[in-house]
């Protein structure tokens, strides 16, 4: 069965929790795809989607420019749920009431189910717990509408159209402080949309391994790879497609993890047979980043060099046709965003010179995928659990995590630091429990005492967050035992440390790195 066959298309109002919907329909196993709202009737036609469904968003439908759809939508005899948002503007659009609400709600709430039917199957007729999230309210449902469910303040939290075909719901079923929301979400999908669960990583395996070989055919691809999951699961996927046509080019810039570039090139090669071209540009990187202490310059330095030493290197390759890389769809969405692409706080790789310079087509076999599927995707494709569930690192390595200039000596200082944490953290089982852990050089030097003898020498944070998905993270309680190994052995096996602090900053309002 093609994957795409049945899909559901969300349309996105500027909700921050749009990707939720998305991640909850895919978890359900059902294909989805988020576009701005104003893609169109033509647009939707073509998609042809098994359902629609309408996020949330910041706006007032009654707002000067809120965003709106074509009411001609509701006429496509496709199934609609609209949420919060969603909701408002179909009551509006089909001649219901809108009004701002006397009382705001804004967080946790009981749902009384009123029509255990369809949408709310399989939930009973007592009180859920929901979130709320707005500032308006239906006050009066479009003719031919029957309310199916209310809360403390509002009479009219659902509601759906007398054919079943158009629903509406105030709450947000797709966040976690709606218990039971994933059910709600498969009940539209399976009950009022009739799609099946058929979107598996091995279903998207076998479609995307055609879709490559059908774009690639008979010419070279290269793909660069970092030893991160995105990058390493790309290439393997493209490399389960075409074989030796691929080349990946590995780019040691001086900046990598304790042995970094040898494990990854060894896993790669050992278990995959994949064609790996490593490149050591470690002095290249260094000499560039030589006097320069602000983080984004860094990080800009770092994705220019690095675009220059992959191009040098793919200029090697005869008849190098395509560029592989592991986008993910996050990234697409942001980039499609109704809003427009958000501004840019850290900034890093820009693939765009190399594919004007080099007149290469591009190769995103992931794109379609979130985090979690991409790890998935890797476990199916048979890759090593120690790349697969490998914590999140920057792009600009070590770099972002030395504060002040990036010297040879400082990378090998947080380098053993580093190592260190990663050891005990694995060792004491909470390595794959927590989002990120990691060491960060300050550019603070402190007095200790060694031996009897005075020292002058460097500070270590210990950083160690848990996260869902990065947007934000609250620092993880070690336990003392844990956070007094690590601290000894930093102390004592890492030549110019002589102290090691612990962070406990969250994630609003501080970043995950510290750079």
């Amino acid at each position: 069965m093609d994957i795409h066959s049945q899909k559901i298309l969300i349309l996105d109002f500027g909700s921050q929790y749009t990707q939720l919907i998305a991640r909850r329909v895919r978890e359900a196993r059902v294909y989805c795809e988020i576009h701005p709202y104003n893609k169109g009737l033509d647009f939707i036609k073509e998609f042809n989607p098994k359902g629609i469904i309408l996020s949330g968003g910041p706006s007032s439908v009654y707002d000067k420019g809120a965003p709106k759809i074509d009411k001609k939508i509701f006429g496509l005899n496709i199934p609609i749920l609209g949420i919060c948002y969603g909701m408002q503007l179909t009551a509006k659009l089909l001649g219901g009431r809108v009004e701002r609400s006397k009382k705001r709600e804004y967080g946790g709430a009981e749902l009384y189910v009123d029509n255990a039917g369809d949408l709310f199957r399989g939930l009973g007729m007592g009180a859920l717990q929901v979130w709320m999230s707005h500032g308006d309210r239906v006050e009066e449902l479009p003719p031919g509408f029957k309310a199916i469910a209310r809360s403390d303040n509002s009479a009219l939290c659902a509601m759906r159209d007398g054919k079943g075909k158009i629903y509406g719901v105030q709450f947000h079923p797709e966040v976690v402080h709606t218990p039971k929301g994933d059910r709600i979400i498969k009940n539209f999908l399976f009950e009022i949309c009739g799609c099946s669960p058929s979107w598996t990583m091995r279903s998207f395996i076998d479609t995307a391994i055609e879709d490559i070989r059908s774009k690639a055919g008979h010419d070279r691809v290269v793909c660069g790879i970092s030893g991160g999951v995105d990058s390493a699961v790309a290439a393997l996927l493209v490399h389960k497609a075409i074989g030796n046509n691929l080349t990946c080019i590995f780019v040691d810039n001086g900046v990598l993890r304790k042995g970094e570039a040898d494990k990854v090139e060894e896993t790669l090669k050992r278990s995959f047979h994949m064609n790996i071209r490593r490149v050591n540009a470690s002095a290249r990187f260094l000499k560039k980043l030589k006097g320069v202490e602000d983080p984004e310059r860094k990080r800009k330095i770092i994705g220019n060099e690095f675009i220059r030493v992959f191009q040098d290197e793919a200029r090697k390759i005869k008849s190098v046709k395509f560029l592989a890389q592991g986008t993910l769809y996050p990234d697409v969405i942001e980039s499609v965003s109704f809003k427009g692409p958000s501004a840019t706080i850290k900034s890093h790789h820009n693939v765009g010179g190399l594919l004007k310079t080099m007149k290469l087509k591009l190769i995103e076999p992931l794109r379609e995928l979130f985090k979690d599927e991409v790890r998935l995707l890797g476990r199916e494709l048979g890759m090593p659990e120690e790349i697969i569930d490998r914590q999140p690192f920057p792009g600009p390595g070590l770099a972002i995590r030395i504060i002040g200039e990036v010297t040879a000596k400082r990378c090998d200082i947080l380098r053993e630091a580093d190592s260190i944490v990663l050891e005990e953290i694995k060792k004491a089982g909470l390595y794959r429990k927590m989002w990120q852990s990691f060491a960060v050089l300050l550019p603070i030097k402190t007095v200790g005492v060694m031996g009897d003898e005075r020292t002058y020498e460097n500070t270590v944070a210990l950083r160690a967050v848990d996260s869902v998905d990065g947007m934000t993270a609250d620092w993880v309680r070690l336990p003392y035992d844990v956070m007094e190994r690590i601290s000894k052995r930093v102390i004592n096996e890492v030549r110019g440390v002589n102290r090691v602090v612990y962070d406990i900053s969250s994630k609003p309002p501080s970043t995950i790195e510290w750079e």
